[in-house]
């Protein structure tokens, strides 16, 4: 039996632990920064030379690297330790998959950690999205180094963040106390800024600043919104140091000012919708998702987004105790139509592959958004299992890209054509992610937007629904019109022979789409905590 404290602080121990060992490594490291780095659209390509009038077979994308500098394989070698900080948080969730369902609640040090059956399930979604982000980190960081845009100490500092990002975003899930989760989700912004300004181009730099002073500005609403919600406790005779703990919160909603706690709330959706990439405060993401390291953008898009919401719905519950459900549904449900109708508006006329991903991430918080909104155990359902498989697909469709990027040189869909042929690995795994996205079986995504349909069209709420359909039909023609541009078509005349793709590189991109796969065929091992998880957004136990 594993110890209950244990369970609740290795997952953000262990990643804390791993950066902290990088962060050693970096300070050991002798090797220069790079003196300029040229912009993604620049990159020099890695042509094959011509020997002998003929051009040689390409090497698999984890061989790619420089041939033999010495510090190159130490340093991969810690990129797969890096496993160390995923599996731990995977095996913690699984264990705690297996007594919270059934048992309740745990917590430790006086509820500031404390995990329920929400708490499980994002746990086992960020240590999945999180095992195969990290997984490709090794094979893109040695793309990075072979165009000379990264050097050992760029790959310790990739790592060292990476790994404080998984440690803040756990805290988030664990926090069972308001304030911890706020300092959470603020330290989540901290570390992602450096790392959406990794490559330190200009276009980089300026898409981390505008993400620090937007994602800022929501983290700073969502602060005025807490302190007003203690403020409610307070008055309704909470005790200081219970005042923001969410269960007790929960327990004596009732006994909350409503006027005080409404405008509380209202801060706290539009703070963490920022985050959440939901309009007004959604501008940041697109930047930010298309100039991060591709395993970045993944861990941003695949949880990062989710883990925000999560808290959303965490004060949703006490709302919904002090008003109903009528208040915060009619803002989720105006805030997902309008974040989904300009996400399908800008989608119609993209032409940057990796901005598309960023986008389709705003539509399909917007889905989760409008399932929370209709609030029936079958939407919530719906939402959980869609922030799922949204988060292992969008990984796989990221890192795909990523790779793409370093082939090709450039982000501009109409630059890149015929890639089943060139790049058949990338190319086949960039195609399912985003069949994955557009709601096709047998992957996850098509059976949470079916359980939606069925949700809102049997709710008061079918009318959001149908004018969601219509937003998300619009959107996902685009996406698969030009992700066929992309795949499809012969080869270019001065294409390269094709590109094996290599173990280390593919393996992570198969894996999440057989997780997809799995989920979307079949939920019933995680039926228990499935459903525990949707009664704590319905219940709020």
């Amino acid at each position: 039996m594993v110890p209950v404290p244990l369970l609740l602080a290795a997952p953000v121990g262990v990643p804390v632990l791993v950066s902290g060992t990088y962060a050693l490594a970096a300070l050991r490291t002798r090797t220069p920064a790079p003196a300029e780095i040229p912009t993604a659209r620049r990159a020099p390509v890695a042509e094959p030379a011509v020997v002998g009038g003929s051009l040689p077979t390409r090497p698999p994308l984890e061989h790619l690297a420089p041939a033999a500098p010495p510090a190159v394989l130490p340093v991969r070698a810690k990129g797969w330790a890096g496993l160390l900080s995923p599996a731990a948080i995977l095996l913690c969730g699984a264990v705690l998959a297996g007594s919270v369902p059934y048992d309740g609640p745990v917590q430790i040090l006086d509820g500031v950690l404390r995990a329920d059956a929400l708490t499980v399930w994002m746990l086992l979604v960020v240590g999945a999205v999180a095992a195969l982000a990290v997984a490709a980190g090794p094979s893109y960081l040695a793309g990075e180094r072979l165009a000379g845009r990264a050097v050992d100490r760029t790959a310790h500092r990739y790592h060292l963040l990476v790994h404080a990002f998984l440690a803040a975003m756990c805290l988030a899930v664990l926090a069972g106390n308001l304030g911890v989760l706020w300092v959470a989700i603020e330290a989540t912004t901290v570390v992602t800024a450096f790392l959406v300004g990794l490559r330190r181009t200009r276009t980089s730099i300026e898409a981390a600043w505008k993400y620090v002073v937007i994602c800022s500005a929501g983290i700073a609403l969502a602060f005025l919104g807490t302190v007003l919600l203690y403020y409610a406790a307070r008055q309704a005779g909470i005790s200081e140091t219970q005042a923001l703990d969410w269960p007790v919160l929960v327990a004596h909603a009732d006994a909350l000012d409503p006027a005080v706690t409404r405008l509380g709330i209202a801060l706290v959706v539009l703070g963490y919708g920022a985050k959440a990439g939901l309009v007004p405060l959604h501008a940041w993401l697109p930047d930010a998702h298309s100039q991060a390291p591709a395993p970045v953008s993944a861990l941003m898009s695949g949880v990062l987004l989710a883990v925000s919401f999560v808290a959303v719905l965490r004060y949703k519950v006490i709302a919904d105790g002090v008003f109903g459900a009528g208040f915060v549904r009619g803002l989720l449900i105006a805030v997902a139509l309008l974040t989904l109708a300009l996400a399908a508006g800008v989608l119609l006329a993209q032409r940057d592959y990796k901005r598309m991903l960023a986008y389709s991430s705003m539509e399909h918080m917007s889905l989760i958004a409008l399932g929370a909104a209709i609030g029936s155990p079958l939407a919530v359902a719906a939402v959980l299992l869609h922030i799922a498989g949204h988060g292992l697909a969008k990984t796989v469709a990221f890192c795909a890209s990523g790779q793409v990027l370093q082939l090709r040189g450039t982000s501009r869909i109409g630059r890149v054509r015929g890639l089943l042929a060139t790049a058949p690995g990338p190319g086949a795994a960039l195609g399912l992610a985003v069949l994955a996205l557009l709601g096709l079986p047998p992957f996850a995504l098509f059976a949470s937007e079916l359980a939606l349909i069925r949700a809102g069209f049997g709710s008061p709420y079918g009318w959001a629904v149908a004018v969601a359909l219509l937003f998300a039909l619009t959107a996902f023609a685009a996406m698969g019109f030009r992700t066929a541009r992309m795949l499809l078509g012969p080869a270019p005349g001065d294409a390269p022979p094709p590109l094996r793709l290599g173990v280390a590189a593919g393996v992570p991109l198969a894996a999440g789409l057989l997780l997809c796969a799995a989920l979307g065929l079949s939920v019933q091992p995680l039926q228990a905590l499935l459903t525990a998880a949707a009664h704590v957004i319905t219940g709020g136990h």
